[in-house]
């Protein structure tokens, strides 16, 4: 699977994804041929770009908690989006606690991991699914962190309501594709601006502000540098800071594609100043990452077969290595050293491809050289289609 921009669609790519109307209806299903009109009919949605399934590449299975979960984005992301942009010109909410209150029934209290696939945006409705999915995975953590239900509701609250005040950026600013650090800086400071409208709002539950105000904070602390504030950290706040940037990186994005979710949790790991381990943890354990059947690339190049998950340590689980079929317990430090999953593997397409320009430079030749160089330059892009299988092409 892989994200592809909405100038780069072509006839023949098969939808990874599939596509709901506002109102939850089903409009296009996963693994449908894209032609020409459905390409010019998907490109009025306005979308940032659509998951695409390799040429090779089954369509993955969805349970019925997987198709509702897509529904789910959908219904509640146009709600928001009506609910922000009421609240951002009467300064007051309406349905914000029954948006609140379903997300956290959904998915609050779950005892078990979830697919957490992320959604298709528009430039006009980034903003609201971007909050939606903070909101959602806040409520998934909040769970496995611990937090009290007064806690997972401020902190619920104040994913749904944080980038409010981006709202207020000029459109030019908002749509903008290749935003530069002085772009993302003023965004950031229609951000804060919001804020004042949440503290006018939640004055019986400050809370809500300040777990977006301290969020934003040592985000910008971690992106531009500087010293850590000393500042007592709401609970919310720790789990709030790995949901957004998670999702943040994650998601599609304006002038870049999706970052490997295994990256993410791995830039996280290794900031636990910024990154609290316990709100990491608990994202770990909400969501299916590196679980059962997941073909991944190691850090030694060679490609495997998860067969057991690590608890303990996400990146090194029990695999079956596919060059030898061995099976490997990556926990056991003492046997296979600092050998630990390096990525998901991103492609399935494990075809030969013909080198031409090779092909070509032994045209002239006599029939036995033309066939060497042919051989050479198939070997040479199998090696190249094994990088490709390898997430490196």
């Amino acid at each position: 699977m892989q994200f592809v921009k909405m100038e780069d669609l072509k006839p023949g790519m098969r939808i990874a994804r599939p596509i709901y109307s506002k109102k939850g209806v089903l409009l296009f299903e996963r693994d449908s041929k894209l032609n020409a009109s459905g390409i010019d009919s998907i490109r009025n949605f306005g979308l940032l770009g659509l998951f695409v399934l390799e040429p090779a590449e089954p369509a993955p299975p969805m349970t019925p908690e997987d198709i509702e979960f897509e529904r789910f984005q959908t219904i509640n992301s146009f709600a928001i989006k009506d609910e922000l942009d009421s609240m951002l010109n009467t300064h007051k909410f309406i349905k914000l606690p029954t948006i609140v209150s379903d997300i956290i029934r959904s998915y609050g209290y779950l005892d078990k991991k979830i697919n957490f696939a992320q959604s298709l945006r528009t430039k006009e409705d980034y903003i609201y699914r971007h909050c939606l999915n903070v909101a959602m995975l806040v409520a998934l953590m909040g769970h496995k962190y611990g937090l009290r239900n007064d806690e997972l509701n401020d902190a619920v609250t104040s994913a749904v309501v944080h980038d409010i005040g981006k709202l207020m950026a000029p459109a030019e600013l908002q749509d903008k594709d290749d935003r530069d650090d002085n772009d993302e800086e003023a965004m950031e400071r229609y951000q804060t601006e919001g804020f004042d409208i949440l503290d006018d709002m939640f004055q019986t539950s400050p809370n809500v502000k300040r777990i977006a105000a301290q969020t934003l904070n040592i985000l910008q602390r971690y992106r531009y540098g500087g010293d850590k504030a000393n500042m007592k950290l709401v609970e919310g706040t720790k789990v709030m800071t790995v949901a957004e940037f998670f999702d943040a990186h994650t998601a599609m994005r304006f002038g870049g594609k999706p970052e490997s979710e295994l990256d993410v949790i791995r830039k996280m790991q290794e900031a636990p100043d910024t990154f609290d381990k316990r709100a990491v943890k608990a994202l770990v354990d909400s969501i299916n990452i590196l679980s059962e059947g997941i073909s991944v690339v190691l850090s030694t190049g060679d490609t495997a077969l998860i067969l057991q998950e690590n608890p303990k340590n996400i990146l090194r689980p029990v695999v079956l290595c596919f060059r030898d079929n061995a099976i490997m317990n990556l926990a056991d430090t003492y046997m296979y050293g600092d050998i630990e999953v390096a990525d998901v593997m991103k492609t399935l397409d494990n075809r030969y491809v013909m080198d031409k320009r090779t092909l070509d430079e032994h045209s002239d030749d006599a029939a036995g050289g033309a066939d060497g160089g042919a051989a050479d330059g198939a070997s040479g892009d199998a090696a190249g289609a094994g990088d490709g299988v390898n997430g490196e092409a």
